[in-house]
């Protein structure tokens, strides 16, 4: 599956659009890593663990994104895009979401 931010692929002819395909999912660290990433707001830098759980949570839902194409008969997503919002305390919701084109 080809996937862009844009809205054309260089080279390529968009042939049909199928529709908007989204993918989210909600993630969330457990209590001991809300403690030492309280802790490292004191002396500052990455919260390795929750940059982790992000990446992690984009990954899920790029794949969500990708499925519902694929169920669509699609063979590539243009104008891809990524939002997050919190949730709840220390739960993020990442979605994916795009356009399902053949190409």
């Amino acid at each position: 599956m080809l996937i862009v931010t844009t809205n054309e692929v260089p080279g390529k002819t968009i042939t049909e659009v199928k529709g908007l395909v989204q993918g989210s999912t909600v993630q969330t660290k457990h209590v001991g890593r809300d403690i030492g990433a309280g802790l490292k707001t004191l002396v500052g830098g990455e919260i390795q663990g929750y940059s982790d759980m992000m990446k992690d949570a984009r990954n899920i839902a790029k794949n969500r994104m990708v499925e519902e194409a694929e169920k669509l008969g699609a063979n590539a997503i243009v104008g891809m895009r990524f939002q997050t919002s919190q949730v709840m305390n220390a739960a993020a919701e990442v979605i994916a979401y795009g356009t399902a084109v053949r190409v």
